[in-house]
């Protein structure tokens, strides 16, 4: 018996079903959260020291959190893969993390200074600061008597600015 090195399997062989998952992973269109933040990330928005920061998912797409299933196939084997986002790290710019693993609560004006109940911070200084969303995915997939796991991650960001109350007294 001898071994014989082939380019591509033979006839009929079934295909890598790793390969068929990454291909599944390729179709999802998947992406980091859309930055949901309070203050918000425009020019004439200014937080305060000290109060509360919000943060979430501003997107109801379910590329943005999941979860998607998409399906490859090739020559009559198939392999389905479902995404989903595993936690999102919020880098706030001035060196701390905040790890949320859910998309957040929406703020509105009527929850005034409360603190979020999902996902939130307080800065301690003023100043403008790049804070940055990184979702992290996991796609687990099965097909082909085998199943396995892939790692993604994408990252989002947004600058806000962060003022200090100055009080006067006499």
């Amino acid at each position: 018996m001898y071994l014989v090195w082939l380019p591509a399997p033979p006839d009929g062989a079934p295909p890598d079903p790793a390969m068929l998952a990454a291909r599944a992973a390729r179709t999802m269109n998947l992406r980091a959260v859309a930055i949901g933040i309070v203050p918000e990330s425009r020019p004439e928005a200014i937080g305060l020291v000290g109060m509360p920061v919000w943060m979430w998912n501003a997107s109801s797409a379910a590329e943005t959190w999941g979860p998607v299933t998409k399906t490859a196939s090739a020559g009559g084997y198939s392999v389905t893969a479902t995404a989903s986002v595993d936690k999102v790290v919020w880098s706030m710019g001035d060196g701390h993390v905040v790890l949320c693993r859910n998309p957040g609560t929406v703020y509105r004006d009527s929850f005034g200074s409360s603190e979020s109940p999902t996902c939130g911070y307080r800065y301690d200084r003023q100043g403008r600061y790049t804070v940055r969303a990184t979702s992290y995915w996991r796609v687990d997939w099965a097909g082909l008597g085998q199943s396995g796991s892939i790692p993604l991650q994408f990252s989002d960001t947004a600058v806000i600015t962060v003022g200090e109350v100055q009080v006067l007294t006499q």
